[in-house]
């Protein structure tokens, strides 16, 4: 590994050339670590520095600075640089409108409702059904008015406080143990509350508490 020198600092002598950034650093910055062991820390990330994902273990992702450093951080907090814009012409919408994935939700919940009914019926079979069901991918928690609404396109979940949404990341500790199967490495603090997983349930103390600033 490069010697520790300040990420943010001009490109050097180990500068990466035609560095393209896949991520960015949040708006709080990161703490960062010489491995994926949070007894090696080194010097941490700062806000909005573009940093390219070269590695990941679990939680943790190495990044590459355009200066050659490179550290391990959460990789989950980590903001992933946006592809192209859609092209001219496309109407526009709210981004954080959560009507737009509310109402795909509701179709899709009505498509599988039909294809048990149907099933259910013995107007269908197991094999009519699996055809029917095929490529579904939704998902809806509400814990009063906390509500937390998967968005399959992009592949994560987004948190809605009734009004609009944003981004759910974890704020837990990293963990090199495999992702996979609803182990996330470790239990958020206290009052915060926990980012669901495909088919995974947060908890209703974390929704009590409400929803912190997005971190990604």
């Amino acid at each position: 590994m490069a010697d520790a020198v300040d990420p943010a600092g001009g490109p050097g002598a180990d500068a990466v050339s035609d560095f393209r950034p896949s991520h960015v650093v949040p708006a709080g910055g990161l703490p960062a670590w010489e491995a994926p062991d949070p007894e090696r820390p080194t010097v941490p990330l700062d806000p909005y520095l573009p940093v390219l994902v070269v590695d990941r273990l679990g939680d943790w992702g190495q990044v590459l600075c355009s200066n050659g450093w490179s550290a391990w951080v959460d990789g989950r907090l980590l903001v992933s640089v946006p592809p192209a814009p859609p092209a001219a012409g496309r109407p526009m919408g709210t981004a954080d409108d959560p009507g737009p994935l509310l109402a795909r939700a509701e179709q899709e919940l009505g498509r599988y409702r039909r294809a048990v009914a149907d099933l259910a019926a013995g107007t269908s079979d197991g094999e009519m059904f699996a055809r029917r069901t095929e490529g579904l991918r939704f998902g809806l928690v509400a814990a009063g008015g906390a509500l937390w609404v998967f968005d399959a396109g992009q592949e994560r979940w987004l948190y809605c406080d009734g009004a609009r949404l944003s981004p759910y990341a974890a704020a837990t500790t990293p963990s090199a143990r495999e992702q996979g199967g609803g182990a996330d490495g470790g239990e958020p603090p206290a009052g915060t509350p926990s980012p669901p997983r495909e088919g995974v349930a947060p908890s209703s103390a974390g929704a009590a508490a409400g929803h912190e600033p997005t971190r990604l």
